[in-house]
């Protein structure tokens, strides 16, 4: 792969630990930080926006109060989304990837989440005014100054990735992907993947299988219940089985706080789906035969 850097195969989103979500204290955070890391979830997701451009301050008073050492987490986090909240005087939702946002932007969550670098740093969605050039110099620029150490984008498109690519490395994106949203497998996101030794991110890996009771579900839960037999797992763990049986080795973000469903997620990892298992998944949420 690109990235040099170890992340854990299971990442833990954030995204949901604080207001949007269960606005867990800095002791319920600390701690859901630590049993994470004690059970070998040591990848942490975040993105500026969340909680309205909290998050990443109440996550980083949890880990100085966790005292957890550094080198022990790897820190994600993305930029350029800019949100309609009270933190940010905005009259639309649209995107900034200008040169000095995207600094000013890294160096921001820096402070929030109490660390002197970001192991990876993302752009959170393509914006059609987006130069790559201006990108370029202030990615290089955060690394020379060692604030970040790698960079990647999210919700890219391929074609989007070569034009950024061609003026800076990009070495991970961070996509939708599950059994219900099995886009990236078509569209040559995950193709670009496995050319190029970018790390792919599956967010949102369970896709609309708990959220949504229609006939997709329906014929997805008649194969699960088979399936959950042969291997010894519940829905969750064959759902993000499905996932990681992809070539192009995706990490899943898992974005509960649930201590339990978190530890039950790792052990997806110890599935190996068989090829038809795997096929039987797909023709149930696609509703038909491949090709």
């Amino acid at each position: 792969m690109k990235n040099r850097i170890k992340y854990s195969k299971i990442i833990a989103g954030t995204m949901t630990w604080g207001s949007w979500g269960k606005n867990l204290s800095r002791a319920e955070m600390a701690e859901l930080l630590g049993y994470c890391v004690e059970n070998g979830i040591t990848t942490f997701d975040h993105a500026d926006i969340y909680g309205g451009y909290e998050n990443e301050q109440a996550f980083g008073n949890a880990f100085l109060h966790s005292k957890i050492p550094r080198d022990q987490i790897q820190l994600i986090t993305k930029c350029g989304i800019q949100y309609l909240c009270e933190g940010r005087d905005n009259k639309v939702k649209h995107y900034d990837y200008s040169r000095d946002y995207i600094v000013w932007s890294a160096e921001r969550s820096l402070s929030k989440l109490k660390t002197d670098y970001l192991d990876l740093f993302l752009l959170h969605r393509p914006s059609p005014l987006m130069e790559p050039d201006e990108v370029a110099e202030a990615i290089l620029q955060l690394q020379k100054e060692g604030k970040i150490r790698e960079f990647g984008v999210s919700n890219f498109s391929p074609s989007q990735i070569a034009l950024l690519s061609s003026r800076v490395s990009v070495s991970a994106n961070q996509v939708e992907f599950s059994l219900t949203a099995d886009r990236p497998m078509y569209d040559g996101t995950f193709d670009d993947c496995i050319l190029h030794k970018r790390m792919a991110m599956a967010w949102s890996p369970l896709g609309s299988y708990f959220r949504e009771n229609n006939r997709i579900r329906k014929r997805i839960k008649k194969v699960i219940k088979k399936l959950k037999k042969k291997y010894d797992a519940n829905s969750s763990q064959i759902l993000l089985a499905w996932i990681l049986k992809h070539p192009s080795m995706v990490h899943p973000v898992v974005g509960t706080t649930n201590k339990k469903r978190l530890k039950t997620s790792l052990k997806a990892m110890e599935i190996n789906l068989e090829l038809e298992d795997w096929f039987l998944l797909l023709v149930a949420s696609q509703g038909h035969k491949v090709p």
